[in-house]
């Protein structure tokens, strides 16, 4: 079985699009989205092309503030007027975690949002082994996806594979484009292009508050140092 996985779509439908086309190239046995699907500027568009796929769905944070009617700024208040019932209800069926139990080449692999004990953990390249061996404790899978930072990641330590295939809709790579990946018979990350001034276009227009703020991310990613950098810290301190 090969398996795509898609992360961290934060309501970015453009980008969706364009990595579902070259799915249907590429004609992996299943999706995995690894959580953050609806939580940005094109929420009903993206709950549109998700809603038919062959794919087993992570939840992930911002989904899980959805279903918590979280509202308390102006940017939260909005998102939740653009989530319908039916939308609440596709996200309530979403796993806390996906067990892929026979991936090419691989053997079971474990899929969630921030790391197999938090869906708000922040798991980078340079996590330290000991943090990884506390969130891996009891997991029997030796490979664990996860996603939540937005960069892309294929690293050994501890005893397991870390991946993270990156972010779809939100990269945190230094350069724009749609980030995921493709498992078995090992891992390929992959980058797909995608038409952003039509997705700018299409934020601008949407009435989400502070959607200049997404913009600027977009134009000009932050790149994975400043990232990583700001993560570990952040576990460090508390």
């Amino acid at each position: 079985m090969r398996v795509a996985a898609i992360s961290d779509v934060h309501g970015n439908a453009v980008a969706l699009a364009a990595v579902l086309a070259e799915l249907e190239r590429v004609r992996p046995d299943l999706i995995v989205s690894g959580g953050d699907l609806t939580w940005g500027p094109l929420p009903e568009e993206t709950f549109e092309l998700a809603r038919t796929l062959n794919a087993r769905f992570v939840r992930g944070n911002a989904d899980r503030a959805v279903l918590e009617n979280l509202s308390e700024t102006e940017r939260e208040q909005w998102m939740q007027a653009h989530h319908s019932p039916e939308m609440r209800e596709f996200l309530a069926g979403f796993e806390e975690q996906v067990v892929v139990k026979d991936v090419d080449g691989l053997g079971a692999v474990r899929f969630c949002h921030g790391s197999p004990r938090s869906d708000e953990e922040c798991v980078t390249p340079e996590t330290p082994e000991a943090r990884v061996r506390e969130f891996s404790e009891g997991v029997d899978e030796r490979v664990v996806v996860t996603a939540h930072v937005h960069i892309q990641f294929d690293r050994k330590v501890a005893g397991i594979r870390s991946v993270n295939a990156g972010s779809v809709g939100l990269p945190y790579e230094g350069r724009p484009g749609a980030y995921w990946a493709l498992l078995g018979p090992d891992v390929e990350l992959r980058r797909t292009e995608y038409d952003l001034d039509e997705t700018l276009a299409r934020y601008r227009s949407s009435g989400q508050p502070g959607v200049e703020t997404i913009v600027e991310m977009m134009v000009e990613p932050p790149e994975p140092r400043e990232v990583i950098d700001h993560a570990e810290k952040l576990v460090f301190s508390g």
